[in-house]
C-alpha cells in the first residue's frame, strides 16, 4: 500500500482530471521507492507513515513531475530538493556502512 494515494499527489500538485494519472503513479511509486533507499527501510515499514515522510514524497513526486521534460544539457539537476533529504534524515537508520 502507497503510503500518499494518487488524489493527494493530485491535490498536491494542482492536477485536475485524469489524463496525467499513470505519470503521477509512476512518480509515487519511483519517490517512494527513493526515500525508503535513502532511509534504509521501505516507507511501508513505517506504521503508521509520519506526516513529515509523506510530505517528502510529496515533495519529491511534485519535483519529478516539474523536471519531467528538462533538458539538463549543461544544468545540474539535483537528484532529490534539498527539503525531501533534511525531512528524512532523521529516518536514516545507517548514515556510513562499514565496508560490508
Amino acid at each position: 500500500m502507497s503510503a500518499v494515494t494518487l488524489e493527494l499527489a493530485k491535490a498536491h500538485m494542482k492536477i485536475d482530471g485524469n489524463a496525467e494519472d499513470e505519470l503521477v503513479s509512476l512518480y509515487i511509486d519511483a519517490a517512494e521507492t527513493w526515500c525508503g533507499n535513502y532511509i534504509g527501510k521501505p516507507i511501508a515499514d513505517l506504521d503508521p507513515v509520519p506526516a513529515d515522510v509523506k510530505r517528502a514524497v510529496l515533495c519529491l513526486v511534485s519535483f519529478y513531475y516539474e523536471v519531467r521534460n528538462l533538458a539538463t544539457f549543461g544544468l545540474s539537476v539535483q537528484l532529490a530538493p534539498h527539503g525531501v533529504t533534511s525531512i528524512l534524515d532523521s529516518y536514516r537508520e545507517r548514515w556510513f556502512t562499514d565496508g560490508e
